[in-house]
């Protein structure tokens, strides 16, 4: 008997499938190997329910790398404002890479109870830039807002390690019970606590509960991609639709920035991923 299900959880090459809320524990099927190519959380399969196989893979909506899932509606970016500290350059990353697989990103800071009067007005700001754009920003306290946001949606929960992702989960809903572990105050950044990719249904979204990591690339990423993932950059009409934005003379963008309407740190980050993207590029056609 055959029937269509949704892989929520995978540890070596056991892959949990989620079927009207039955699970089965499930082995994909040898031609999968042959083929190379591999079930992953997020998927919508077709498994044989006797036999316990996984028979096809149904066709993905988007596909993220690192963390490995996919039919993701939502990007729950958790970022740390202090230990670890709050990485922009990390943060603009991962928005750009979410853009550019058609995921909608939302920026959930967290640890604001750790900073000084003058750091949160900061934060006010920065918050008030990114929702400016577009962008949906939550603060990690305000679970009532957060449910709200992610209501009906599949949902990557990432960022930074130590930024607080499990224990955030764990207070969406405490029955999880996920491992957490305090950051390593040598190193300024957190322990790694989760081990495999999970896919939990929470009230009515599902959330996927990723591996930490510390570096993302831009591998396959063109620089129309890139341009087309910082937002603000759409409002400026460029002499020439293949500006760069970096020194073109005219530049519509620059002029933004320096008039203090596109944030400097959106703009060096967007130079600093433009040079990976070149980089990227030339050892791929070397």
């Amino acid at each position: 008997m055959k029937k269509i299900g949704r892989v929520v959880k995978n540890i070596s090459n056991c892959y949990t499938v989620d079927i009207d809320g039955k699970r089965f524990d499930c082995i994909p099927r040898g031609k999968f190997r042959k083929d190379k190519v591999s079930p992953v959380v997020g998927d919508e399969v077709v498994i044989d329910v006797l036999d316990k196989t996984i028979e096809e893979i149904k066709p993905r909506r988007n596909y993220l790398n690192r963390p490995v899932v996919s039919n993701v509606d939502m990007a729950l970016i958790v970022t740390s404002v202090k230990k670890p500290d709050l990485s922009l350059t990390l943060l603009d990353k991962l928005i750009s890479i979410v853009i550019m697989q058609k995921i909608e990103p939302v920026i959930c800071f967290s640890k604001l109870d750790l900073l000084e009067k003058k750091e949160i007005k900061e934060i006010k700001l920065l918050k008030k830039y990114y929702e400016s754009i577009g962008i949906k920003v939550v603060v990690n306290k305000n679970k009532g807002r957060i449910k709200r946001i992610l209501k009906n949606k599949v949902v990557v929960i990432t960022g930074q390690t130590g930024a607080g992702k499990s224990t955030l989960l764990n207070q969406l809903d405490p029955s999880l019970n996920l491992e957490t572990k305090p950051i390593s105050e040598a190193l300024n950044r957190g322990v790694h606590t989760t081990r495999h990719v999970e896919l939990y249904q929470i009230g009515s979204f599902y959330m996927v509960d990723t591996p930490g990591f510390s570096a993302l690339d831009f591998k396959g990423i063109t620089v129309d991609d890139l341009k087309s993932s910082f937002k603000e950059f759409g409002k400026y009409q460029c002499e020439f639709s293949d500006c760069t934005h970096q020194k073109e003379k005219g530049c519509k963008v620059i002029q933004g920035v320096n008039k203090g309407d596109i944030k400097r740190t959106r703009y060096e980050n967007y130079l600093r991923f433009l040079g990976e993207v070149y980089e990227s590029n030339s050892k791929l056609y070397k």
